[in-house]
């Protein structure tokens, strides 16, 4: 679509690392403020922020980088290619490694864990939705061949260039299917924090909406790596089903009146 905005000689500001940035300071902007509604102190929060976001750019690398292994192993030049690098990696990844890295800052700063993840919820959803915008724009993430009339025809050859996505065949505009995804995500869970609700009660919404919501994208996405077990589902659905099962668990498990009223 448009891998770059602008392009000065050798020097181009690539359209995916403006959206993610704008992302990160969408969301940063958002969560200060919902942790101040919610009466905690805003720069601690921020900072918790920065760090999981630090924290999930490396996971998100990570995890991409293990799951595509066997090509890294014998491309080890590719790992800091221009490629490899300008890729998102897989959230899933970026997402375990923001909360390990949340519980450890939360520990140390003493903050709630479950109430401080809901005022970050939100802000994750509506950010994450425009980085797949990102992703829309530099061809990354794209889908299995579609007929359909929404489908989505790549040809620019920077694009290709870049991310491999292939050119002049009608795709599923799966990066698109996620924004909208977490568009109504958000807008579900920033109604819902300003309403009564137990702690954790909008971080587990999140984690469940977005984990279903992802399990069938995966359906209309390639994936060059073999699915995990010779089965049907790929990495990212098994984590999915992971994580639904251990919110109803925790959901199951925390029914009891706890009602935090903002």
């Amino acid at each position: 679509m448009l891998p770059e905005i602008f392009r000065v000689g050798s020097f181009a500001l690539p359209t995916y690392g403006l959206l993610v940035a704008t992302a990160f300071l969408v969301a940063l902007a958002l969560t200060g403020r919902l942790a101040r509604e919610a009466g905690m102190d805003r720069e601690t929060v921020v900072n918790l922020g920065i760090y999981c976001v630090l924290a999930g750019i490396v996971g998100a690398k990570l995890l991409m980088l293990l799951l595509d292994l066997p090509f890294y192993w014998s491309n080890p030049g590719e790992i800091f290619s221009f490629a490899t690098l300008q890729a998102g990696g897989v959230f899933y990844g970026g997402l375990l490694a923001a909360l390990a890295t949340a519980w450890w800052f939360m520990r140390r700063k003493g903050l709630p864990f479950l109430a401080t993840g809901d005022v970050f919820a939100p802000g994750v959803a509506i950010g994450h939705a425009i980085g797949r915008i990102g992703c829309f724009a530099a061809g990354c993430c794209w889908g299995v061949e579609c007929r359909r009339s929404w489908a989505v025809t790549f040809s620019n050859p920077v694009a290709h260039e870049n991310v491999g996505v292939p050119l002049n065949i009608p795709l599923h505009p799966t990066q698109l299917y996620e924004a909208a995804a977490e568009m109504v995500i958000f807008a579900i869970l920033y109604r819902r924090f300003h309403q009564p609700h137990r702690r954790g009660a909008i971080l587990g919404l999140y984690l469940a909406l977005y984990s279903a919501a992802r399990f069938v994208i995966e359906f209309f996405r390639v994936h060059e790596q073999p699915n995990p077990f010779g089965g049907p589902l790929n990495t990212s659905q098994w984590i999915a089903l992971a994580l639904i099962a251990a919110v109803a668990g925790w959901a199951l498990a925390a029914r009891r009146p706890d009602p935090i009223n903002l």
